[in-house]
């Protein structure tokens, strides 16, 4: 190999007639600013040398390149010339063909530098996309000035506005791409698709130059479908209108004019609240598997086999979640009646996916061959990890624990799925609490990827260690937490959904409640979300809790009252709405209850703002989240941000619950909570971490840094 730049991030050789530009910047190939450099530099040799006649820009490692690099964002590398923006025209403006071999995943930056190539060949491994309205900015290095222009308008402005990628076959049939090469390397067959393109006299071949294949007023169209669409599924946000917007300019602007205006809007979302909420988002969940107590290297237990107790809606989820992962599994019941019901649900579910096109026969038929099925305790013997999903009571659990610390190997896992019960308090049950851990799933189990991972008192180190790689591995997001009523994500709920309880008690309506929370970004409202759960499960954790708690931490006892009309939510076609399929809608005999509860406190109701319900909702999450961070049961701000984004439908382009108050800003949540503290009483108080960040004009992203 002959480099001719002693640049490592970037080499350069050259074979026959073929200059080959190598990115060397791992993990990723991100295009820092060095590699940006040696590119232009190459890209000015190769024109300049005559032996060379074509060029092959490829990558080392495990991908072609990942576009920007994220670490250079906000600092002066980012605005070093070339910019990535630049450097694609610089690409495209050489005068001998390049090719871009691509492998890998190949996103964002990655995409839009092989976009800026004449000719593109693919490993079948390759992913292609751009996702930069994930993250909340758009494609702004050419992306939606040539991707429209290379696969057709349409096309383009889907995978741009919902950030989706597409697989090597599907990029060859829409034109992303020109070929798919073999399995060998990538970059020796580019280098001989470069040859042969030189032999063909091919000459290069520029998408700035192509025509866009709709003309503006089908093209109009089309913008209007895209957009009714988005007003649907992206309510609240900016990043994917922002999109619509840049490629829409392809239909009526020249390259250079849609080139500099995608720069304009690129810049307005760079520097909007979504984007940092987003690109905080996106470092939370990389941050939340760090324990800082836990070294990287430490020794993980080996889990190859599983058992779950119980075969219910809970229990059958957690089974899928392993079968999915191609781990056995092993559901144990008491009964063969109650193991067949719960296998006839896991069976059905899978084939409901089937017939949606989402799941093919043989993969239904490897995840159903993954799970095993008992009546006899005796069955967790083999198990690694024993997963107890029975029964919400502790005199339940601890029976049950003290039957595994007979029945489980030595060195097995016990975790016990509980959603509000003392972990420690089970663990004591065994003589080997050292081994126990709660592991709270989400339901549906198999669908929700939040997974609050409960360290007791005596967890083990490896223990924890081990479950946070084991929960990626099943597809979820793990997130450590410590022991008390709720852990972290049930416990901020409660006083959220106690919010909703009052203020419609004093004047909202559920449907108000509903409408304002679900503008501000949530999937659901509070209401809603109770009726899908189940409102007689809510019912019974509140009846528990009720012996224990003060009357001022209770639900409304409009909960109750709903319930014993068998009013159960979602599940019964009524409950805080009626429901004509899965569509809720408000009901006289609801808003009667509601009224006469009114009267029954002397409320006179009144009328509440969309602001108020926002604010009490979202700030008493904000309060509660800072008093769990005080008394310790999270490490980060930004880990209660993860549990409530995978778990509870916080809006993504929100940060966060924690992320948000950030962004409003510690100062006013705290007049605001001072405020109603002064209205309502002590629950309002604020947390005394809150208070303290505020007074320091500091933020809890300072306080995660601390």
């Amino acid at each position: 190999m002959a480099v001719t730049n002693g640049n490592a991030a970037v080499v350069y050789r050259q074979s026959g007639g073929v200059g080959v530009i190598v990115i060397n910047n791992p993990p990723v190939n991100a295009l820092a600013k060095q590699v940006r450099l040696a590119i232009a530099d190459l890209l000015a040799h190769a024109g300049k040398d005559s032996t060379v006649r074509a060029l092959v820009l490829c990558g080392s490692g495990r991908n072609f390149c990942g576009g920007a690099d994220i670490r250079e964002f906000n600092t002066p590398d980012r605005q070093v010339r070339p910019m990535t923006r630049h450097l694609m025209n610089l690409v495209e403006s050489c005068s001998k063909p390049v090719v871009a071999a691509i492998h890998g995943p190949t996103l964002g930056g990655g995409l839009e530098l092989a976009l800026g190539c004449h000719y593109r060949i693919t490993h079948p491994d390759a992913t292609l996309g751009l996702p930069e309205v994930l993250r909340g900015v758009i494609p702004g290095a050419g992306g939606t000035q040539r991707l429209p222009r290379l696969v057709g308008f349409r096309t383009a402005a889907e995978m741009i506005t919902l950030g989706t990628s597409v697989d090597a076959a599907t990029a060859l049939e829409i034109g992303l791409v020109d070929r798919i090469a073999g399995e060998g390397d990538i970059c020796e067959a580019a280098v001989s698709y470069a040859a042969k393109l030189v032999e063909q006299g091919a000459g290069v071949r520029r998408i700035s130059e192509m025509e866009i294949d709709l003309d503006p007023v089908a093209g109009e169209t089309v913008v209007a479908e895209i957009r009714a669409g988005l007003e649907k599924s992206a309510r609240g946000m900016q990043a994917p209108f922002r999109c619509l917007e840049s490629v829409a300019s392809t239909l009526t602007m020249s390259f250079e004019d849609g080139w500099a205006r995608e720069a304009e809007i690129s810049e307005e979302a760079v520097a909007s609240i979504e984007s940092r909420s987003l690109v905080h988002a996106f470092f939370a969940e990389r941050q939340v598997s760090k324990i800082p107590d836990i070294p990287a290297d430490i020794a993980r237990r080996n889990i190859d086999k599983v058992a779950i107790l119980g075969a219910g809606t809970m229990g059958g989820g957690i089974a899928m979640s392993f079968a999915n992962a191609g781990l056995p599994v092993t559901i144990i019941e008491n009964s063969r009646e109650n193991l067949d019901r719960g296998l006839a649900r896991i069976e059905a579910n899978y084939d409901a996916t089937r017939k949606r096109g989402r799941l093919s026969d043989d993969d239904m038929a490897a995840r159903m061959a993954c799970i095993y099925d008992s009546t006899d305790m005796d069955a967790v013997a083999e198990a690694d990890l024993v997963i107890e999903a029975v029964f919400e009571e502790m005199d339940v659990k601890q029976s049950v624990f003290r039957e595994l610390d007979r029945l489980a190997k030595p060195g097995a896992i016990l975790a016990t799925n509980t959603s509000t019960l003392d972990v420690d308090e089970i663990a004591a049950a065994t003589g080997r609490p050292e081994d126990v851990l709660g592991l709270h799933f989400f339901s549906p189990a198999n669908v929700m990827t939040l997974l609050e991972i409960v360290r007791a008192e005596k967890t083990s180190k490896d223990i924890i260690a081990t479950v946070l790689d084991l929960s990626r591995k099943i597809g979820k997001t793990g997130v450590v937490v410590g022991v008390c009523d709720g852990f972290v994500g049930n416990r901020m709920l409660a006083p959220y959904f106690r919010q909703a309880d009052f203020l419609v008690e004093e004047g909202a309506l559920p449907q108000d409640v509903d409408r304002a929370i679900e503008a501000f970004g949530f999937r659901m409202g509070p209401f809603r979300v109770s009726d899908l759960a189940g409102l007689d499960i809510s019912w019974a954790i509140e009846q528990r809790r009720a012996e224990t708690r003060p009357a001022d931490e209770r639900f409304s006892p409009l909960l109750g009252r709903i319930c014993e009309r068998g009013r159960y939510g979602q599940k019964t076609g009524a409950g805080w709405y009626t429901y004509e399929g899965r569509s809720a809608v408000p009901d006289p005999e609801i808003e009667a209850l509601v009224r006469a509860r009114s009267e029954e406190m002397g409320i006179e109701r009144r009328d509440i703002t969309d602001e108020e319900i926002v604010q009490r909702c979202v700030y008493s999450l904000i309060n509660e989240g800072a008093k769990i961070l005080e008394e310790g049961l999270a490490i980060r701000a930004s880990d209660v941000d993860v549990v409530w984004l995978h778990g509870y439908g916080f809006p993504r382009w929100r940060g966060g619950p924690m992320f948000y108050a950030d962004t409003v800003g510690l100062e006013e949540v705290v007049a605001t909570l001072d405020r109603f503290h002064a209205d309502w009483g002590d629950k309002w108080e604020p947390a005394g971490l809150l208070r303290e960040l505020a007074d320091a004009g500091s933020s809890f992203k300072e306080w995660d840094a601390r």
